[in-house]
C-alpha cells in the first residue's frame, strides 16, 4: 500500500494537468470571460493564470509603466521628485480623468505622480512623459524600450496614460511581470502605488483600487478602464511576509474587479493541504503567450443596456444580496466567497461586503501646483489652489444656467425682430409668429381689434420694457390668443432676453 501510495499521487498530478491543457486547447477564452492571474512577488511563481496570456487592451494600468519609467530616471539621477514640470496644451487637451490644470500650470515630478496614480489623471500622466521623454511619441519609445528589457514580450505602447489608441497592448502576464520589476527595482518609491487618497485644495480623491483601505494588507498597484478593455486592475497584497500580485482584466464594474482580485489573492493566502495535487504552473516569465487579438468589450462595457456611463471611477457597491447589474457573473460566485480579515474573527466576511464597506479612515496626502514646498508655505500653497477652485465654481454655474433659457425658447432666430418692433409690439403678439413685415399692418392682421388700438400708446410708452415680454413671447405661436393683453401676461419673463 505504501509503494501505490507516490505511484497514485503522481498520476493523479497527471490526470489533473492533462485535464487543464485540454481545456485550455479546447476553449482559450470563452465568451465574456475575464483575464486572471495570481502570482507570488518575490519567486514569480504562478498560483492561478485564466487567460492570462490573452492580448488585451491595458487602459490605465498603462500608467504602471509611466510611473516605472518616470521613478528610473528619478533614480538614475536625470531628474529629481522636485523637478518643475509644465502643462502643455496637449496635457491639457486630454480625456478626463484628468486634473484640468491649464497649459503653463507647474507641477513637481512628485505631486504629478501622486495625482496620476491615485486620480489616474490622464493629463498627468503626459506631463511626466513630456518631461521625461521630450515628447509623448519619445516616451513610448522609452516605455516600449523598457518593456521589451522586462521580458514583457506581448506589450505595445503608443502613449503614456491608456487612452485608446491602435497598438496599446498587453496581458495579464506582461503586467504581472511589471509589477513584480516595480516592486523588485524601486522598493524607495513603493509608497507611490498605494496612496489611498490625495487632497488638492478642498477636493479629495481617493483611490479607485477599492482594496487600498479595505482588504487587509493591501498594498498595491493601479486601476483602468475603457470601453474596450472592461475594468482592469492589478493589485497586491502582504501577509506574513509573503506578498502576492493579482492582476484582473475584463471585469464589468470597479466593485468586480476589486472582488475578484480579493478573491484571488485570499486564495493565494489560505493554508491548503491539498497543493500538492495541483501541477506547478511555473513562474510568470515561462506562460507562453497566445497569438490572438486583443478582445473588443465595448458592446458589454458601453451598451446601451448600461444604467450608467462606466468609466474608471466607478463606485457603484455589490449589494447585500451580491448584485449590482451583472455583479453575479463578473464576480464569479465573489458574494459566497468568505474569508479571515486581519483583526475580525468568525463568522467569516463576504468579499462583496468588504469592498462596500467603507476604507479604513486616513489622512489625504496633499497635493499642490507650484514648486516643492513646507511648512507655512506648503498651507499657503494648498490654500491658494482652494481660493483658485472656489472662484472658477460660480463662473462655471452662471455660463450654464445662461444656456438654459436659449436651448428652452430657442429665441436664436427671433431676437433682431423682436427689436425691430418694439414700437409696436401688438403686432408679433397678434400672429405669433411675425417676422417683422406684418407688423407695419396690426388691422389687416386683427381686424376686430378696437382694444388693440387703444393699447397702443400704452406700448409704445413703454418701448425698454414690451420687446422682452414680446421676445419670449416670440417663439410660442401655439396660443396667439394671450396677445390680447399684453400688459398683463408678459412682464415677468423680461430677464431672459439678456440671456439671447
Amino acid at each position: 500500500m505504501h509503494a501505490l501510495g507516490p505511484l497514485l499521487r503522481k498520476s493523479l498530478i497527471n490526470l489533473f494537468a492533462a485535464g487543464l491543457a485540454c481545456a485550455a486547447l479546447l476553449a482559450p477564452r470563452a465568451a465574456g470571460a475575464e483575464a486572471l492571474l495570481l502570482i507570488e512577488a518575490d519567486s514569480g511563481k504562478v498560483l492561478q493564470a485564466d487567460n492570462a496570456t490573452i492580448p488585451w487592451y491595458p487602459a490605465s494600468v498603462t500608467k504602471i509603466m509611466t510611473a516605472y519609467v518616470t521613478l528610473r530616471a528619478v533614480k538614475d539621477g536625470r531628474l529629481t521628485l522636485d523637478s518643475l514640470l509644465t502643462v502643455s496644451p496637449t496635457a491639457a487637451s486630454q480625456s478626463p480623468s484628468k486634473m484640468g490644470f491649464r497649459p503653463g500650470t507647474q507641477i513637481t515630478v512628485d505631486n504629478a505622480l501622486k495625482m496620476m496614480m491615485v486620480k489616474s489623471a490622464n493629463d498627468m500622466a503626459v506631463v511626466l512623459a513630456e518631461g521625461v521623454g521630450g515628447s509623448v511619441d519619445g516616451f513610448s519609445a522609452i516605455m516600449n524600450d523598457t518593456a521589451k528589457k522586462l521580458g514583457m514580450t506581448q506589450t505595445s505602447y503608443v502613449n503614456p496614460n491608456g487612452l485608446p489608441a491602435e497598438g496599446q497592448i498587453t496581458s495579464a502576464r506582461d503586467l504581472g511581470i511589471l509589477a513584480r520589476a516595480f516592486l523588485r527595482d524601486l522598493p524607495e518609491y513603493e509608497y507611490f502605488v498605494h496612496i489611498p487618497a490625495i487632497r488638492f485644495g478642498k477636493r479629495v480623491t481617493g483611490n479607485f483600487n477599492k482594496l487600498i483601505g479595505r482588504y487587509p494588507g493591501a498594498d498595491g498597484f493601479k486601476t483602468g478602464f475603457i470601453c474596450a478593455s472592461g475594468y482592469n486592475l492589478v493589485a497586491s497584497a502582504t501577509r506574513n511576509g509573503r506578498r502576492l500580485i493579482a492582476v484582473v482584466l475584463g471585469a464589468n464594474s470597479g466593485t468586480a474587479r476589486a472582488v475578484k482580485a480579493a478573491q484571488l489573492l485570499e486564495r493565494g493566502f489560505a493554508q491548503d493541504n491539498l497543493t500538492w495535487l495541483r501541477p506547478s504552473l511555473g513562474t510568470v516569465d515561462n506562460l507562453v503567450p497566445v497569438d490572438a487579438s486583443p478582445p473588443n468589450l465595448r458592446d458589454e462595457m458601453c451598451g446601451p443596456h448600461r444604467k450608467r456611463p462606466a468609466s474608471d471611477d466607478d463606485d457603484a457597491l455589490i449589494a447585500a444580496n451580491g448584485g449590482t447589474s451583472g455583479s453575479a457573473s463578473a464576480t464569479g460566485g465573489a458574494a459566497q466567497f468568505t474569508f479571515f480579515t486581519a483583526g475580525l474573527q468568525p463568522p467569516l466576511m463576504k468579499a462583496s461586503e468588504l469592498m462596500a464597506s467603507a476604507p479604513a479612515a486616513t489622512e489625504p496626502v496633499l497635493v499642490y501646483t507650484g514648486p516643492t514646498r513646507t511648512g507655512t508655505a506648503l498651507i499657503a500653497a494648498v490654500a491658494a489652489d482652494a481660493d483658485q477652485q472656489a472662484a472658477s465654481k460660480p463662473r462655471g454655474k452662471k455660463s450654464r444656467v445662461a444656456k438654459k433659457p436659449e436651448a428652452t425658447d430657442k429665441p436664436a432666430d427671433k431676437p433682431k425682430d423682436t427689436r425691430t418692433v418694439a414700437a409696436k409690439p401688438e403686432a408679433k403678439q397678434a400672429d405669433g409668429k411675425s417676422d417683422g413685415k406684418t407688423a407695419a399692418k396690426p388691422a389687416a392682421a386683427k381686424p376686430a381689434g378696437p382694444k388693440h388700438a387703444a393699447a397702443k400708446p400704452e406700448a409704445a410708452a413703454k418701448p425698454v420694457e414690451k420687446p422682452a415680454a414680446t421676445g419670449d413671447q416670440a417663439p410660442k405661436p401655439a396660443k396667439p390668443k394671450a396677445a390680447t393683453n399684453p400688459a398683463a401676461t408678459k412682464p415677468a419673463p423680461a430677464k431672459p432676453a439678456n440671456n439671447s
